[in-house]
């Protein structure tokens, strides 16, 4: 990370302020900054802005409970800095209050120029997870405070739609270490929906959308916690025929969605990011996921901020998503390799584990990494490698052995996040680097490739029921020695890899 929270010590009048109408991701890490700071002798100001103070129920608990020092200001007297938590400067949902400096700690895209003092993580589920990592690299345990750790659960847990949409390794590794009260967060969880949130969730059902097949649906809610959300697209999606909805929220600073997913052939991660792609981000699980679009990012692209404009901007990706996607099962019928080129495998050194070193037979584990959590039986045979861009795949001992060799020179990982394996019967996680050996691939080792020229998904004959997502440019490889065996290598991964036999 380029920021460090004791770059914040040389000041010493400092406030730190949220967006209007806070939730809990931005009272969760105003508190931790704040707790951090009085730790190391700052008198920090925690505020925000807007119409009113914060009336909501659940947040109203977890101010009092956690004792977070949030206030409700119209009014600021010229700080020495500014330390926006979870928002940005400029921003139409943030009050613009003068400092002589600013800074931005925040998980959402970038709109406008940062100043100095800036960490942005626009990948991250939740700012409660950047907040984790900035403690950590000062040395301070979350679970030292039982406050301080319940509120950065709940923070990451409600920015996730109750951690359905969270994709990001370091956002699951928040969720499994943080020692919470859980008791506070059943209270916090079962304050969560009002009367009124009740009426909104009858209304948007009545007014749902359905594409000429009806098996996807789009609804518009009015503007609600994103858990309601969550609730109306569960329900939805109990629609004997859906196999597939968003419900969606139009908000002042932008639109929420909330994805659901029934069926294989659809992540609802992956379909949650689609939606969002070029006005925000998306993501989440393989069945419930969520997004954001940006009313900023929106309205460069000359697009009409209101309802009419945006259903019909929804349905007509949710169209293109449908109609411009290829499924493919592999291991059932040879690919025509009319158009295909033969490509041969470069010697490059990657990485490999026993994965038998890590776990006994039998056992059921998830081996998470930065594109996604990989779950995997252990055999006695099975073997994961780490690609040339940190990447995760299991393989047998047999295919192993005919496409790679040991080498004697050490193991260095080239991710950024350094992947772990979770043993879903105890809960152990054991760090797969530090058990990794190199090998080299075995030059002349050959296949068909060619270029994606649509969006493709491939169920591989290793994993039937999550496919691997291929986009244009991205290349499509069939083995020479079973043209059954077909499956997705990222285009920046082909390049370094594979070279063309002329």
């Amino acid at each position: 990370m380029s920021l460090r929270l004791s770059d914040f010590l040389g000041y010493n009048d400092i406030v730190i302020q949220c967006h209007d109408n806070p939730d809990a991701d931005a009272l969760a890490s105003g508190l931790a900054l704040h707790w951090y700071l009085t730790k190391m002798g700052k008198s920090p100001r925690f505020i925000y802005g807007g119409k009113g103070a914060v009336h909501k129920s659940n947040l109203v608990l977890m101010q009092t409970i956690l004792a977070i020092p949030a206030e409700y200001v119209e009014e600021l007297k010229k700080p020495e800095i500014i330390i926006y938590v979870d928002c940005q400067k400029g921003e139409s949902n943030v009050t613009d209050f003068e400092a002589d400096n600013y800074a931005v700690i925040d998980h959402h895209q970038v709109l406008g120029t940062l100043p100095p003092l800036a960490e942005v993580r626009s990948g991250y589920g939740s700012c409660s997870t950047i907040m984790s990592e900035l403690l950590e690299l000062e040395g301070l345990d979350i679970n030292e405070s039982e406050n301080i750790a319940t509120a950065l659960y709940y923070g990451l847990m409600t920015d996730t739609t109750g951690f359905t949409e969270i994709q990001h390794p370091v956002d699951k590794d928040l969720r499994d270490k943080a020692a919470f009260n859980r008791a506070n967060i059943i209270l916090f969880k079962n304050s969560n929906i009002s009367r009124e949130e009740l009426r909104i969730a009858g209304e948007a059902l009545n007014h749902a959308s359905y594409d000429d097949n009806g098996i996807y649906a789009i609804v518009e809610a009015a503007p609600c916690d994103p858990n309601i959300l969550g609730i109306i697209s569960d329900m939805v999606l109990e629609v004997d025929t859906i196999e597939t909805c968003v419900v969606y929220s139009i908000l002042p600073y932008g639109v929420k969605l909330s994805v659901r997913s029934c069926v294989k052939e659809v992540k609802a991660s992956e379909l949650a990011a689609f939606l969002a792609e070029g006005y925000g981000g998306g993501g989440g699980h393989l069945v419930k996921a969520g997004g954001f679009m940006q009313k900023d990012l929106l309205a460069k692209d000359n697009r009409t901020y209101d309802r009419d404009s945006i259903k019909s901007f929804l349905m007509s990706r949710m169209k293109e998503y449908y109609d411009g996607t290829e499924i493919i099962y592999a291991g059932k019928e040879p690919v025509d390799i009319s158009g295909y080129k033969k490509y041969v495998k470069k010697d490059v050194v990657v990485g490999y584990v026993k994965a038998e070193e890590l776990a006994e037979p039998g056992t059921r584990v998830t081996i998470r990494t930065l594109e996604g959590d990989v779950d995997v039986s252990i055999t006695d045979d099975t073997y994961i490698v780490i690609g040339i861009d940190g990447e995760i795949w299991p393989i047998k001992k047999n295919k192993f052995e005919a496409n790679y060799s040991d080498c004697d020179e050490e193991y260095v990982y080239p991710g950024d996040y350094s992947p772990v394996l979770v043993n879903l019967i105890t809960g152990e996680r054991i760090d797969i680097i530090s058990h990794a050996r190199s090998c080299a691939a075995n030059g002349g080792v050959t296949i068909y490739a060619k270029p994606v020229e649509q969006r493709v998904k491939i169920f591989t004959t290793w994993d039937r029921e999550k496919y691997y997502l291929g986009i244009p440019g991205d290349y499509q490889a069939v083995r020479t020695d079973d043209l059954t065996d077909t499956y997705i290598i990222a285009a920046k991964i082909f390049a370094r890899t594979y070279e063309e036999i002329i």
